[in-house]
């Protein structure tokens, strides 16, 4: 077929130019083939394969609702027009489960404590029209409840003094340093990268800060204004932690079985090491949560500095296999007193039979 080379094919560019074509075609039937590709500035060959994909686009698959388009090569034939013609659509219809997931979500959601009033209303009206929508298949929600817990209710409440402008006092679980601090917050946006965090100014480090609402042990809405200052909100679509310039900076060395560090770690640099491994610069606000890193990695990386991190690596390590040898002890110590005393001995102590 005549025409110019096929290009590489946009995703969006296609769709954009399908959507036109289904117009196009629509307002004229038998168009002939070079007409409408020399309108949308395509080749032949590009047009075909459009023509191709439009069968499988319709109102839903069932038989009559895909569009019944074809080409004899010359011209182009559209024999089910009227299958987008408003009076053919109908309303759209939810199977059981999806009706039952949707109605037991939405009711979980308006029992949120610290919800707007407005939304929850506006909530309890939408669902009420889905019930009515889905019939039947209504029914087996009303059977099932969800119950959010305790992060349902600290979201509510950030959500609420997002809304408000208002600062939050919370108290907060940081692994990294294995402890509960107090701090107060101006919350800036809500971010759900795997887990739901809130993105704040703290006050207390006077510094940007992302909370994780799973641990925040407790919460209280403030009467003081939120007054973040005017920071860049970061794109975190591809990764929640993205270090800023200022943060100190470590160095991780890690073997072939540890090069994955690489791949799921914001890094500066990675160099190869003769061994196959990688010698990783990266930044992070808090350098103490690297130290799971360390043991994690095992024989397969090291941290290298700043020294102090080292050290600390090398003696959590060391408390870690104490703390395992210690279990190992008392079990070798149980197994050995079982032995000699025999399967059936009697506790010291006790006249009542074996354990």
């Amino acid at each position: 077929m005549a025409g110019k080379p096929v290009r590489p094919v946009n995703a969006i560019d296609q769709t954009r130019r399908m959507l036109s074509l289904v117009t196009y075609l629509k307002e004229r039937p038998g168009a002939r083939v070079e007409d409408v590709a020399r309108a949308f500035g395509i080749s032949e060959d590009e047009l075909v394969s459009d023509l191709d994909v439009l069968p499988m686009c319709g109102t839903s698959f069932r038989g009559g609702d895909l569009l019944d388009i074809d080409t004899d090569g010359e011209r182009i034939w559209w024999h089910n027009p009227a299958a987008l013609a408003a009076e053919a659509a109908e309303p759209l219809r939810l199977a059981a489960d999806e009706a039952t997931a949707l109605l037991v979500a939405a009711r979980a959601v308006s029992t949120l404590p610290g919800l707007r009033e407005s939304d929850r209303q506006a909530l309890l009206r939408a669902t009420a029209k889905v019930e009515t929508a889905a019939g039947e298949a209504a029914g087996a929600s009303s059977r099932l409840s969800v119950t959010f817990e305790s992060e349902g209710g600290v979201f509510a409440d950030v959500d609420r003094a997002i809304a408000e402008r208002r600062r939050l006092w919370i108290r907060y679980y940081s692994p990294a340093r294995d402890e509960v601090t107090e701090r107060e917050i101006d919350p800036i946006r809500l971010v759900s990268v795997g887990h739901t965090y809130v993105e704040a100014w703290c006050r207390r480090s006077e510094a940007r800060r992302t909370f994780r609402l799973d641990r925040v042990a407790e919460i209280k809405i403030l009467d003081e204004p939120s007054a973040p200052p005017e920071i860049e909100l970061r794109d975190l679509s591809q990764a929640l932690v993205q270090p800023a310039a200022e943060d100190p900076e470590v160095v991780v060395e890690v073997g072939p079985g540890g090069r994955w560090v690489a791949e799921y770690y914001p890094h500066d640099s990675a160099d190869e090491l003769p061994d196959g491994g990688l010698r990783i610069t990266l930044r992070t606000p808090e350098p103490a949560s690297l130290r799971r890193l360390a043991l994690r990695l095992g024989r397969d990386g090291r941290i290298v500095s700043p020294p102090e991190l080292a050290d600390s690596a090398r003696q959590a390590a060391r408390e870690a296999l104490a703390a395992y040898d210690g279990i190992e002890a008392v079990r070798t110590a149980r197994v050995v007193e079982a032995g000699v005393r025999g399967p059936h001995a009697v506790p010291d102590g006790s006249g009542d039979g074996p354990e």
